[in-house]
């Protein structure tokens, strides 16, 4: 048991490092830049705005670190102390130790556990992106963000929670197989129900106004042989000026959205080379493959946990007694991170390469590079993005490659 304990601290203090260690590296490598505009940049900001992404960078990545260490506190402290089998002990009970009030439990912690990161939260939007110009929410908007989530979450989190947990009652052995496929089903069910039912309660989605624009883009459509069921404009504008462009559901259930504050920063030429990026996606079948990808990855978790389950050490080193399913639950998924962390560098190396054959679609299919080069160029002043980054940052939690890393590409791609 102590050596369980010891594993799990060494696998925290040794991500806490890294983190740091990353933060500084790039916060080094920002200062080194900030003289002067880099002439590779020239073209993209003005002085001004290149100092002030500068300060961008360098405050979030002060901020960063203050909620590292305040995340791995809030999880030392949560597994170590007691509380958590504490808590099971008492709320179990209550539902008639029955799976009920098992998948109370395990929802009441994750409630409980999202509470420490509020403040820091409410800081970052209200602060520190407010600061910088980019914050357009509401006090209320805020926290009514929080309990629609919080009542989402109860109304699809729990009933999933609880057909876990029959399933381990009725399957046996092979219960993760099945869980793995209940929740595999939930995830494909909400790629297509989620668009329609549950971010028009977060978001107001208008359909695109008629005119060049929407000609433009469906022109595109067409051209590709990209089918959407609407082109649609987010109200991203109500939380933040930064912007996206994504497209939601399969077949005919499909959508291209657009953020309202994207239509404002881009020209027409260049929100249609936008969308090309995005259909190059589809066109390359990159959603499918991060689908089985993400498949796998959850596989090979139930089967983790099913393999946890089976060893009494693990759960007395965190002061629970075997026997439910439901701890070895809850503590995979609160240190599953310390593990999955040291892989994100592959999982960024892959989606780096999806970006660049995105890329390479979206200039094949307009003819030319300058669009997407200028929308690209646009999106990182607009976003006061990290122009220099350190690479090894960049690979840790960049899953896009930097604007000068896809200029490159895109002018290779013109010059061949």
């Amino acid at each position: 048991m102590l050596s369980a304990v010891l594993l799990v601290t060494g696998l925290l203090c040794a991500k806490l490092f890294v983190q740091f260690w990353l933060e500084v590296l790039n916060a080094r490598e920002v200062r080194a830049h900030r003289g002067e505009l880099p002439a590779s940049f020239a073209g993209v900001m003005d002085e001004p705005t290149y100092q002030k992404s500068v300060e961008y960078t360098l405050a979030k990545s002060r901020f960063s670190r203050v909620q590292l260490a305040w995340d791995v506190l809030v999880l030392g402290v949560v597994l170590f102390s007691g509380l958590l089998p504490a808590l099971y002990r008492v709320m179990v009970p209550v539902g008639g130790a029955s799976v009920f009030g098992e998948a109370a439990y395990l929802f009441a912690v994750g409630v409980l556990l999202a509470l420490p990161s509020m403040p820091l939260e409410w800081i970052e939007q209200f602060r520190l992106e407010e600061r910088f110009g980019f914050n357009t929410t509401t006090q209320r908007t805020w926290w009514m963000d929080r309990i629609k989530g919080m009542l989402l979450s109860l109304v699809l989190g729990y009933p999933l929670l609880l057909l876990i947990l029959k399933l381990v009652e009725w399957m046996g052995d092979r219960w993760w197989l099945w869980a793995w496929a209940l929740v595999l089903g939930f995830q494909l069910v909400m790629v297509v129900l989620a668009p329609i039912l549950i971010m028009p309660i977060f978001n107001k989605f208008s359909p695109l106004p008629e005119g060049p624009l929407r000609d433009r883009l469906l022109g595109l459509g067409k051209r590709t042989g990209f089918k959407a069921a609407a082109i649609q404009v987010m109200d991203g504008s109500k939380r933040s000026k930064h912007s996206n462009a994504f497209f939601t559901g399969f077949g005919r259930f499909r959508k291209i959205v657009l953020f309202d504050t994207l239509i404002s920063q881009l020209s027409e030429v260049e929100l249609e080379a936008v969308l090309a990026h995005e259909i190059g996606h589809y066109k390359r079948r990159h959603i499918p493959k991060m689908l089985l990808l993400s498949a796998a990855g959850l596989l090979l978790a139930f089967f983790i946990i099913a393999k946890l389950a089976e060893q009494p050490w693990f759960y007395r080193a965190f002061g629970f007694e075997p026997g439910s399913i439901v701890p070895a639950l809850l503590l995979f998924s609160l240190l599953s991170g310390v593990v999955t962390f040291w892989f994100s560098p592959l999982f960024n190396l892959l989606s780096r390469r999806f970006e660049y054959q995105a890329d390479s679609y979206a200039a094949r299919t307009m003819n030319e590079t300058d669009s997407l080069i200028g929308a690209l160029r646009k999106l990182n002043e607009k976003n006061l993005s990290n122009l220099t980054p350190h690479p090894l940052y960049s690979g840790f939690y960049y899953s896009h490659p930097t604007l000068l890393e896809r200029e490159r590409a895109l002018l290779k791609i013109a010059q061949a």
